[in-house]
């Protein structure tokens, strides 16, 4: 399966940075440019149960294919989300479900900087873009 041009994009700005510190601070600029979500987004429907911070998921389906927005009250959470959503944004539903989450972070050489915790959140919010996606459209 090829990688959608978000993901090739992170794939090659993390490749160049040298050690944790670079990939961090590269990291919070990933999550800044997350578009932020209206405070009707940020509701109880939205939310993703599963992470210890605040996590709000909205899906939107053209063509087929899916588009996330997502959002937190974290900082480094905020970051690793807009590299979750360059890797599945653009996607259909069956792509989607293929998607190796702790293989894309290993490619990122963000791995061993996933706690469980954070990865627990993570595999939360694949999960929920899953149920999205195999939810009857409205």
């Amino acid at each position: 399966m090829s990688l959608p041009a978000d993901a090739e994009q992170a794939l090659a700005a993390f490749g160049q940075c040298p050690g944790w510190e670079q990939r961090a601070r590269l990291l919070m600029q990933w999550g800044e440019r997350l578009p932020a979500l209206s405070d009707e987004e940020r509701c109880e429907a939205n939310r993703v149960h599963g992470c210890e911070s605040q996590v709000w998921l909205v899906a939107a389906q053209r063509d087929q294919c899916w588009q996330f927005r997502a959002s937190s009250d974290a900082r480094l959470l905020r970051g690793l989300l807009a590299l979750l959503l360059a890797r599945v944004n653009g996607l259909t539903g069956a792509e989607l479900s293929e998607i190796d989450l702790a293989d894309w972070f290993a490619q990122l050489g963000l791995a061993r900087q996933l706690s469980p915790s954070r990865s627990n959140g993570l595999n939360a919010v694949l999960q929920r873009m899953g149920e999205l996606t195999r939810q009857p459209s409205t």
